[in-house]
């Protein structure tokens, strides 16, 4: 396997999401085009306690590449309605550092996320966005959970994650922060789908 973006013809995904009158979509993330954007998000305030990236651009140039180079792990930009707003990393969890701390097959996903413009927060979009990428690493035929490990106080991010099908697995301690490992089977993703499509 070489990457999520396996499932996905041409590396993009887009739904509309009629909870929140919105089209979410997802893209690679284009370094030349969304460096200056993703450094001005990931070093921000309500940012920066849970990702802690360096802060100076040529070095977070750096970290970048790395992660646009990691044939394990995509980035993405999210967008609403065609406006980006959104970070995510979607990786094969077996070749990640989540793999030392709890047992993973070679199918499973991972995931991380983060609400760029302030504006965004709060604004009732986080649960339509988590379910909308989970729709699209489910596309991958073989893939039949994913995982992610929010940091343990991050009370807001782990709600959302329960609202879209995630179970809390046990507590980690990874290098750089305290987490929750949480998992979210398809058949528990489908079948929340369907519920939440009838309400």
């Amino acid at each position: 396997m070489s990457g999520p973006t396996d499932a996905i013809a041409e590396g993009d995904y887009q739904a509309y999401d009629e909870t929140i009158d919105r089209t979410i979509t997802f893209r690679p993330v284009e370094l030349e085009r969304d460096l200056l954007r993703l450094h001005d998000w990931l070093t921000s305030e309500h940012v920066r306690p849970y990702w802690q990236l360096p802060d100076s651009l040529s070095e977070f140039r750096a970290k970048m590449i790395e992660k646009c180079n990691d044939s394990h792990l995509t980035p993405y930009i999210g967008s609403l309605n065609h406006v980006p707003m959104s970070y995510w990393e979607c990786y094969w969890a077996e070749n990640d550092v989540l793999a030392e701390y709890c047992e993973t097959k070679p199918a499973d996903q991972g995931i991380h996320l983060l609400i760029g413009p302030p504006e965004y927060l709060g604004a009732g979009y986080a649960t339509s966005l988590v379910r909308a990428v989970l729709s699209m690493q489910f596309t991958h035929p073989a893939t039949e959970r994913v995982l992610t490990e929010p940091d343990v106080r991050n009370d807001r991010v782990i709600h959302v994650f329960e609202r879209c099908g995630f179970e809390p697995v046990r507590e980690i301690e990874l290098p750089e922060k305290d987490a929750l490992v949480m998992a979210c089977s398809r058949n528990r993703f489908q079948s929340l789908q369907g519920v939440m499509d009838r309400a």
